[in-house]
């Protein structure tokens, strides 16, 4: 296994111009837990060790205002740095500590998509719970809208130490450790996220937390379907700000030895959308969902 300077996707910071309304669902309806608050900011853990997988921002539209991750070693915040300005991006903060409920030291710069990156490294830990089927474990992956998926991609193998994994027409996938992606890249006429996407223990989590949204008032929104690259199990909903996350569970687990794969391999028959051929053609609502959710 190759050495990765970011050793995971850590959490999301979301903008919503309802916090209370945010945070009830993502406590309530989600499964998420309420660990901390500070300065107007509501932290939010999986059942994983991560400290927060969400931090809910209050603010006038709904927006990404950030993706946290986790890095291997105090000593890749210089190299993720230069290599950050040599591939054009701009540097936001210099390692410093964090103020911020889960500590540790923090860097963030821009994105090549414009949104701000940041990168912790001694961050405070929960003790995981023992697993429960029904709720996320941790974030599996963000999904960017990117104009240029190409170069985005290039970003985050040159700067970050990403590897790319698979390529399809509309999509980059890359990854920073044993899990096919991290990241996902997604070609669009526009800069912003696309969805967050939280890790369940199991498949049949998916189906019992896609039950309890259903039974919340939230439909299922694309799926329940397996995804082609990944090999993930994925339910698509909309949060009631408009933000697009996915319960996931099975993602392929990758090493040197996988050969990525490009468009030519990544095609369905007419009319499937996912290896099973369950999941119905994505509605032009989740379609205009995805691209609603620009940058901070």
């Amino acid at each position: 296994m190759p050495r990765f300077p970011v050793t995971a996707l850590r959490s999301v910071d979301l903008g919503t111009p309802d916090l209370a309304r945010s945070e009830a669902f993502y406590c309530s309806t989600w499964g998420l837990e309420r660990v901390d608050d500070a300065e107007g900011v509501v932290y939010l853990r999986a059942t994983g060790s991560d400290h927060h997988v969400v931090a809910l921002h209050r603010s006038e539209r709904t927006e990404l205002k950030g993706v946290t991750f986790r890095l291997t070693d105090h000593d890749d915040f210089d190299a993720i740095s230069r290599n950050a300005i040599g591939e054009g991006t701009t540097p936001l903060s210099a390692p410093t500590p964090n103020a911020a409920p889960d500590g540790g030291v923090i860097m963030s710069l821009r994105g090549p998509e414009g949104g701000v990156l940041r990168f912790v490294h001694g961050d405070i830990r929960h003790h995981a719970k023992p697993p429960q089927p029904e709720l996320p474990e941790r974030l599996a992956h963000v999904n960017l809208n990117s104009t240029d998926v190409d170069r985005s991609a290039a970003f985050y193998e040159k700067a970050l130490g990403f590897r790319l994994t698979d390529r399809s027409a509309a999509m980059a996938f890359v990854r920073c450790n044993s899990d096919h992606h991290a990241v996902v890249i997604a070609g669009a006429k526009v800069n912003g996220l696309n969805h967050v996407a939280f890790l369940m223990p199991t498949w049949e989590g998916v189906m019992r937390g896609a039950g309890r949204m259903i039974d919340a008032g939230y439909p299922i929104a694309w799926g329940v379907g397996r995804h082609g690259p990944g090999d993930n199990v994925f339910a698509y909903f909309i949060d009631p700000v408009g933000t697009v996350i996915e319960y996931t569970a099975e993602v392929l687990q990758v090493d040197d030895s996988y050969v990525v794969r490009g468009p030519e391999h990544w095609v369905w028959p007419p009319g499937r959308t996912d290896q099973w051929g369950i999941a119905p053609p994505k509605a032009d609502h989740v379609k205009a969902a995805q691209l609603a959710v620009r940058y901070a």
